[in-house]
Parts: C-alpha cells; sequence; structure tokens
C-alpha cells in the first residue's frame, strides 16, 4: 500500500499543471510554453492516469470527443491575435445535468436520458464557448441532483457509479456536484461548473477542499439544465483559488430571454468578477458568526473554524459572534414540499426539450427505472420520485403556502433581518463537517451544514478551504444578501490569500479514525 501512494504521489507531482491557476495556464500560453491543444492532451491524460485508472476516482462521467480539435481552433485564433478573455483555451468541465449540443450526451447520470442528446447547448455551455473555454467533458454527480431518494450515497449514478474523494477513497465526496469538486481538487481540470438548488455547490466543494460559488438565483440562466427547483435552481463555478471562480463566474453570468429570473439580474451581472480580489478585502467588513450553522456537531470542524475566525480578525474583519437565524430550524419542511412540486413541474417541462427521449415524463421516469431496478434501483430507491408524482399544480396552495413560508423564515425572518440587526456585510458558517464514509447500503452520513437560509433565500454563498481533520477537508462559508457576489468574493479571496489552506489530495486509501484530529 506504501508503494501505491508513493506512485500516486509521483504521478501528483509529476504533472506539470499540477495546481495551476487560470492566470498561469493564460501565461503560458501567451508565452508559448504550451497551447491550448497540449493543456487539453496534458488533462485528458491526467484523467486516464488518475481518474480511469490509478486510485480510479470515477469523477469524470465522458470526455469530449471534439476537445482537442475546438482547442487546436482556439489556438489558430490566439495565433492570428484574436484571444477572446482570459477562459481563451482554459479546460472546463460540466456536470453531467448540463445540456450540450455535441457528441457528449447529457444523462443527469440516469440511465434513462442516454441515446437523445439535446438539440442546443445550455446558455452557461454557450457562454462557455463563445468565452473561448475548452469544454473538456462531463462529471459524474449524485443521480438527478440527489433528489430520487432520501437514502442516496452522494455521487453514485446508474450510469458511472461511485464518485470517490482523493483525500480519502473510502470517504464520499458529498453532492450534488461530486465529480467536479472531486475533478477539480484531484488537478483533472482547473475549473468545473456545478448545480446548486440546496449545498450541492458548496457542500462537495468543502468536501473536496475547492472553492465554489453559489449564486444568487438570476445571475446564471438555468435554461437546459435538469432541474430540480426554480426557486432555488442555480450553475456556479468550482475550483482552486477564488480568483479562477471568479473568472469562471464572469464568463457564465448574464441575461437569458429563456429564464425569466436573470431578468432581475440585468443591474447586477459583471463579466468581470476577477476586479473584485482584493488581499485586503476584509479590512473592515462586518462579519456575523452563525453558530446555528454547523457548530457544535464536531470538535475538530469547530477548531479550525475558530481558528479560520481568528485569521478574519487578524485580516482587519469586526466579528460579531455569534449572531442567529431564528427560524433557520424550521424551513426544512416548506422548503422539501416546495421542492416536490417544482420538481414535477420543472422536470416534466425539460423532458419535453429532449426529442426522442423514452420518458417524457416523471411517471415515465418511475417507470423506467421500475424496469431496470437492476441497474438503477441497486442501492437505493426511488421515494422522492413518487413523492413529487403524487402532488398537484403549482397553482396548489399548498405549494403557494411551503413556497412563502420557506422564502420568508429564509429571507426577511432570517438572514435579512440578522444580517439588518446587527450592520452585518455577511455571515460565516463551517460549510459541513470533514467527508463521511461513503455507504451503499445505508445512505449518507451528512450530519449539519450551512448551505439551506442562503439556498432558500436565492442568495450567494461561497466556501473556501479552511483546514483539515486528519487529512480530510473543512470548508468555510460567506453568506451574503442578493447581489452581493463582489462583496463575498473580496472577503472570501482575502480570507484565502491570508490563511493559504488549500493542499493537494494524496488519494490516501482511508483515514483511521484513531489518527482522526486537526492538522
Amino acid at each position: 500500500m506504501a508503494s501505491h501512494h508513493l506512485a500516486v504521489r509521483e504521478e501528483l507531482s509529476d504533472f506539470e499543471w499540477a495546481e495551476a491557476t487560470i492566470v498561469e495556464l493564460s501565461h503560458a500560453m501567451e508565452e508559448g510554453r504550451t497551447t491550448a491543444r497540449a493543456l487539453a492532451e496534458d488533462h485528458i491524460a491526467r484523467i486516464e492516469a488518475i481518474d480511469s485508472a490509478g486510485p480510479r476516482l470515477n469523477s469524470i462521467m465522458e470526455v469530449n470527443p471534439d476537445a482537442l480539435a475546438i482547442a487546436a481552433r482556439l489556438d489558430d485564433e490566439r495565433s492570428k491575435g484574436n484571444v477572446r478573455g482570459p477562459l481563451h483555451g482554459i479546460p472546463v468541465l460540466l456536470k453531467d445535468n448540463i445540456d450540450t449540443a455535441d457528441e457528449m450526451e447529457t444523462s443527469a447520470g440516469s440511465l434513462a436520458l442516454l441515446g437523445a442528446r439535446p438539440t442546443r447547448d445550455a446558455f452557461v455551455a454557450q457562454r462557455l464557448r463563445a468565452a473561448g473555454a475548452v469544454i473538456l467533458g462531463k462529471t459524474n454527480l449524485s443521480e438527478w441532483a440527489n433528489f430520487r431518494s432520501t437514502q442516496s450515497s452522494s455521487g453514485w449514478s446508474g450510469r458511472a457509479g461511485q464518485c470517490l474523494n482523493p483525500y480519502a477513497l473510502d470517504r464520499n465526496p458529498s453532492g450534488s456536484s461530486s465529480g467536479s469538486a472531486v475533478a477539480v481538487a484531484a488537478n483533472l481540470a482547473p475549473a468545473a461548473l456545478g448545480t446548486e438548488t440546496d449545498g450541492s455547490i458548496v457542500s462537495p466543494a468543502g468536501a473536496n477542499s475547492i472553492v465554489g460559488i453559489k449564486p444568487t438565483v438570476g445571475l446564471t440562466s438555468r435554461a437546459g439544465v435538469v432541474p430540480i427547483a426554480h426557486s432555488q435552481d442555480v450553475v456556479g463555478p468550482m475550483c482552486r483559488t477564488v480568483a479562477d471562480a471568479a473568472a469562471v463566474l464572469g464568463g457564465i453570468a448574464g441575461v437569458d430571454r429563456r429564464d425569466k429570473a436573470t431578468r432581475s439580474g440585468r443591474d447586477h451581472a459583471s463579466d468581470d468578477y476577477t476586479r473584485f480580489l482584493d488581499a485586503g478585502g476584509l479590512r473592515g467588513a462586518r462579519l456575523g458568526v452563525w453558530r446555528g450553522g454547523g457548530f457544535g456537531h464536531d470538535d475538530a470542524t469547530d477548531a479550525i473554524i475558530e481558528e479560520a475566525i481568528d485569521s478574519l480578525r487578524d485580516a482587519g474583519a469586526a466579528i460579531v459572534d455569534p449572531t442567529s437565524l431564528r427560524k433557520a430550524g424550521h424551513i426544512e419542511d416548506p422548503e422539501f414540499t416546495l421542492l416536490l412540486y417544482e420538481f414535477k413541474a420543472g422536470i416534466n417541462k425539460y423532458l419535453r426539450t429532449r426529442l426522442g427521449l423514452p420518458v417524457q415524463s416523471l411517471d415515465d421516469l418511475i417507470t423506467f427505472n421500475e424496469e431496470h431496478k437492476d441497474k438503477e434501483l441497486t442501492w437505493f430507491g426511488q421515494e422522492t420520485f413518487l413523492q413529487a408524482q403524487d402532488k398537484g399544480s403549482l397553482h396548489d396552495k399548498p405549494y403557494r403556502k411551503a413556497r412563502n413560508t420557506a422564502q420568508r423564515f429564509a429571507r426577511v425572518d432570517g438572514l435579512d433581518r440578522t444580517m439588518r440587526a446587527h450592520r452585518l456585510d455577511a455571515i460565516v458558517a463551517p460549510t459541513g463537517g470533514p467527508p463521511w464514509i461513503t455507504d451503499l447500503a445505508n445512505g449518507d452520513h451528512h450530519e449539519f451544514g450551512s448551505s439551506t437560509p442562503a439556498a432558500v433565500a436565492g442568495y450567494p454563498s461561497i466556501t473556501v478551504p479552511a483546514g483539515y481533520c486528519s487529512g480530510l477537508p473543512v470548508g468555510m462559508s460567506f453568506i451574503g444578501r442578493a447581489w452581493s457576489e463582489p462583496q463575498l468574493i473580496s472577503y472570501a479571496h482575502s480570507f484565502e490569500q491570508a490563511t493559504k489552506a488549500r493542499r493537494s489530495p494524496e488519494f490516501a486509501s482511508a483515514v483511521k479514525t484513531e489518527d482522526y484530529r486537526v492538522r
């Protein structure tokens, strides 16, 4: 086993672009030290060595067969003096619930969506192509973005199986943007897109020691993305640094006529979030510590976040500790009702855009899973699908009541009230605890997280690596008001530069529980 770990570490150190940032990769292309095609080739080779073989992380669903040709065209543009922007030639991965009108499938991890590819790109994929990014492939995920069963294992899909955490292979990557987080953490690509309804960007980002930005609902389009709930769904960047995540966010934010929610972001979207990066951004910031948001469950996590709070103070932030969100504990029930109603309506609408599929409704999906239960229902069921199918329309009074209640508790009686009362610029809390042992038979053992208020409110949050418990990552979240991405990026970048907590994974086979301690 020791020789295996040594070989893996050598593989990591031998990779020329390990931990390289988007700016560093861009400079390498500008200086002629590499090309977009060579970068794509190098990262594909890395995927073959680390994901498909070696530790077999299983984070990549498929590699784009057009990636090298796309990269070559971008090299030709660069040679003629046409550089589209900071993402020109940069390899980017997409979660496999984001439509691409190319040779790749878009399946949400389900066998039911294979064989009839989308006829047009999702808006965010279209934006990345226009920005000059090379869409390198699709990533594994929690099937149906973890909305099929309450007993699921995050990172498992019927199409690809279980994704592994690169910091300890027996640990869960969290989800639902599991593969996106794992691939970026393991240096299979410098950037990926994830999606979130509640925790699906920030939780796997925290569990894999990367940066994840969950934007304000309406900043990024959901058109062409397999939905859960239009009230909460967002697309966001997952990268190894705040600067990289800011660069990708600028590439995908914008108004899309296919997603009316983006109209509200017309005066807020920026095509350059890197201008808000400020190593001194925490000076004078007033940050509240949400003690109800994940403290008190795990001593090691608490110790890491307490040290992170000290770092915030040292960087010049005024800390208000504690702050509380009075209604946070009452959001879960109305939120779940909201999600059930909106999923049924949303998935039925989405499936009608996928011509040629054998499934055209949620009812069809339920039937498909039963008919293919040997592959789809091996480890857990579809009780969430069944609950959603039993719901009525979005005109039903129970839906409207649940939505109003959940959003009031999260916004007016939650984040808005607390931030106004304490004159806060942002709230901080543990993103979650260290990743748990993957248990396909019994499902996730996820105990706590801080994602729900921002998710239900539709407000932004950013998670940044904060430390490690015996090599297992812990992240800290910065939560803000609607459209406060510029401020959160400034705070997150300042914290990141002050702490420089992230370190590369070593692909340990397991973490001994007796060695569980803060390092």
